[in-house]
């Protein structure tokens, strides 16, 4: 028997979450059991744990888009029981029970091998928020970034905060965007040399192009906010876009997009190929400075997670929660 936040929608359609005792058997069909040590809490984790149910297709369901922990049964040669594993994406947590438990079972295809200089623990203060954030990075790369600073929308939440660090550890002059003057120390510890107040990039122009600022972004928030941010680009350079915190509606021309060749790189961490999944999780462990890793982490517990998703949906997380599903 292992505990579990389980999620259960009762006869009026209302959702209940709350920490059960399941077994081996209540476990989906998968090729890989894993105990699972940590996983953390992402904006989806409080849509699947909120009263409307989010995301959630079949219940019960145990949420947690993410986890790392040691193998304990494979069925899967890539996999032996003792090795460390991460997992990040394919809608576990959502259509597929999560890491809000003490054990999971999966399919081998979703788990990558943890690489060596990351534990658990770290992993999960990475998870899938800091995983999206060194795929947009490697994006970034890859088109190449100008020079001048590099703009963070959204730099205080989960993204933002590891953008922020691994762009800084990597030389760049690091911008991040915030609605909450309080995060302001905390993102100059993170390595960003300047503050933005949201309100500077929160409404709309009828400008489409303004001065050439920014020699790439990160933007964790989209909406008003990318539109404005794409007007501001240098020539050339490029936004990898992360999220829709901001809407799904971008109040943009095309202009930035003609005039100034602005590339506009979307970023989804669900289905990313295993070879770049791979590739993302050695930078990762490469790039962020542990230190920097370390002071984004807000610890929790499987009892905290009803409250925690609740705050996550109005603002309220700032950095890396790591849940440790084996504690009290």
């Amino acid at each position: 028997m292992f505990n579990a936040l389980v999620v259960e929608k009762d006869e009026e359609g209302k959702t209940h979450a709350a920490v059960k005792e399941l077994s081996l058997d209540d476990l989906p069909a998968g090729d890989v059991t894993v105990a699972v040590e940590y996983s953390t809490v992402n904006y989806k984790d409080g849509l699947c744990i909120g009263p409307g149910g989010g995301l959630v297709r079949n219940y019960p369901h145990v949420p947690g888009i993410d986890f790392a922990g040691t193998v304990e049964a494979s069925d899967d040669d890539r996999y032996k029981p003792g090795d460390k594993v991460v997992l990040t994406g394919w809608r576990v947590g959502e259509a597929h029970w999560g890491g809000y438990a003490q054990k999971a079972r999966v399919k081998a295809d979703w788990l990558v091998p943890l690489p060596d200089g990351i534990d658990t623990r770290q992993a999960m203060a990475v998870g899938t928020a800091g995983f999206t954030a060194m795929l947009a990075v490697m994006a970034l790369e890859r088109q190449g970034i100008k020079d001048g600073p590099v703009l963070v929308t959204g730099a205080a939440g989960g993204v933002g905060s590891v953008a922020t660090a691994i762009l800084a550890n990597l030389g760049y002059e690091v911008a991040g965007v915030t609605g909450r003057p309080e995060t302001a120390d905390y993102l100059t510890s993170l390595g960003a040399k300047r503050i933005v107040a949201r309100e500077e990039l929160n409404e709309t122009t009828k400008r489409p192009l303004e001065g050439e600022t920014w020699g790439g972004c990160v933007d964790a928030v989209g909406g008003v906010m990318l539109a404005r941010v794409l007007g501001q680009m240098q020539y050339g350079a490029s936004v990898a876009a992360v999220g829709l915190a901001g809407g799904a509606n971008l109040p943009a021309t095309v202009i930035p997009f003609l005039l100034r060749g602005v590339n506009l790189l979307g970023i989804d961490s669900v289905m990313q190929p295993y070879d770049n999944r791979v590739e993302a999780w050695l930078r990762v462990a490469k790039d962020l400075p542990m230190d920097k890793l370390e002071a984004m982490i807000q610890p929790a517990v499987l009892a905290d997670l009803p409250e925690l998703g609740r705050g996550i949906l109005k603002g309220q997380v700032k950095g890396r929660v790591v849940v440790d599903v084996n504690s009290a």
